[in-house]
């Protein structure tokens, strides 16, 4: 009994030393940084924490309730833009911005998931593309926003004395990413997720023990959306720039990737992916031009060899790891 109990208490703690580790490491960049006067280090770290929270969210509808969404990063693009508009109208405040933007990507991605929901598969996956592709070309034709050309933040969030501070935003968005991974293992081992994971697994026993799928997967679609609208949001600010390139089907594609290398249906999977992707991304564009002939049969091998991603290659708690809750 004893044996059996710590084989199954080894293995969590293990990906909760992991976890803990990808967190240090990332408080310790502004550190290194400041030390070795590399500012780029901050720069591209930043950009690993968007991806990976705006990953993290997508992994909710993706690897949690198994809708294949080409359309999140339009909901990325959604949060950058209510930084922007709202700038352009005079309303700095940052919280107030936030509220804006959960405002209005929850009535959007409602509405998007509500309608797309009602298919499955490949329909499912062109309806979300479709509608990200129609933000795209709304946010094109905007021409006092920039247009396809972008604009320029009129100035940052406000947020008291901390504004335009790069290394206290940097540290703003770790906390928040480890609130949303926090936050996503709880609702993966709640009663919602586990209804939300029978849902992937096989829709029709759900409904035949009288739970109707469309509400919970509904929800998890909107609360996806919003993590990755917050993502847009520090992606803003960090920049200093919003473009319709944010809204690209391209960037949908870059995150389902990043979910799928870091391990799909698993909390901490895609932000390792993330990271993973794009320090590759960066070391080879440092040796040559040509770097995305070879980037791309890197990914393609590390999905064939490593079908649970580079999570898997953690000791896994057993049963739980089979329904996509793990840490």
């Amino acid at each position: 009994m004893s044996s059996a109990r710590s084989s199954r208490v080894g293995p969590v703690t293990a990906q909760g030393l992991a976890v803990g580790a990808l967190f240090l490491l990332g408080a310790a960049v502004p550190l290194y940084a400041t030390l070795a006067a590399d500012s780029y280090a901050i720069t591209l770290a930043s950009r690993m924490l968007v991806f990976a929270l705006a990953a993290l969210g997508l992994n909710i509808a993706l690897g949690f309730g198994g809708m294949v969404s080409m359309g999140h990063a339009m909901y990325i693009g959604l949060g950058a833009y209510a930084v922007l508009i709202s700038g352009a109208a005079g309303w700095h405040n940052g919280w107030l911005q936030l509220l804006i933007l959960l405002v209005a990507v929850g009535l959007v991605s409602t509405l998007v998931g509500w309608i797309s929901l009602r298919t499955q598969g490949i329909a499912f996956i062109m309806i979300t593309l479709a509608f990200a592709q129609l933000s795209y070309f709304v946010f094109v034709s905007l021409k006092v926003y920039g247009g396809d050309e972008g604009m320029s933040l009129p100035q940052p969030s406000y947020f008291g004395p901390l504004t335009g501070n790069r290394v206290a935003l940097y540290y703003s968005l770790l906390l928040v990413l480890a609130a949303a991974t926090f936050g996503a293992h709880r609702l993966v081992h709640s009663r919602f997720g586990l209804v939300l994971r029978a849902t992937r697994i096989n829709e029709r026993r759900v409904k035949a023990v009288g739970t109707a799928p469309l509400p919970y997967r509904l929800v998890a679609y909107v609360l996806s959306a919003q993590v990755c609208a917050v993502a847009g949001f520090f992606l803003a600010n960090l920049t200093g720039f919003v473009s319709p390139a944010y809204l690209a089907w391209t960037v949908s594609g870059e995150l389902i990737v990043m979910v799928v290398l870091g391990g799909v249906g698993t909390v901490a999977g895609p932000i390792a992916g993330a990271i993973a992707l794009l320090i590759v991304e960066d070391v080879l564009k440092a040796i040559t031009e040509n770097w995305m002939i070879v980037f791309g049969p890197i990914i393609v091998l590390v999905v064939l060899l490593l079908r649970r991603g580079l999570w898997g290659l953690l000791p896994r708690s057993g049963a739980a790891d089979e329904g996509a809750g793990t840490t």
